[in-house]
């Protein structure tokens, strides 16, 4: 197969910036579903950008989210300790 003008480009970028790992344009695609999950974007929209028929797909993307699992709240934080907004204006 023919390397695409594209294809080229970015492997001559790797080769100036000293990258050591193995780049290509997918590795760029997977980064963009990736950050995207990481985010907060929905599967679904994550499925249609990347034009994967079957969610299962896009759903791969999902096992290398860096996301910290700690730092996520249960519903039930929030009856437990309810966030209360300060008042402003009183003295």
């Amino acid at each position: 197969m023919l390397e695409s003008g594209l294809q080229k480009a970015v492997k001559i970028a790797v080769n100036r910036a000293g990258i050591m790992k193995r780049v290509s344009c997918h590795t760029f695609r997977h980064c963009f579903a990736t950050h995207l999950l990481e985010n907060g974007v929905n599967i679904r929209v994550v499925q249609e950008l990347t034009g994967h028929a079957d969610v299962k797909t896009t759903e791969i993307y999902t096992h290398v989210m860096q996301k910290d699992l700690d730092a996520v709240a249960s519903p039930l934080d929030n009856l437990m300790y309810p966030k209360v907004a300060p008042v402003i204006g009183t003295s």
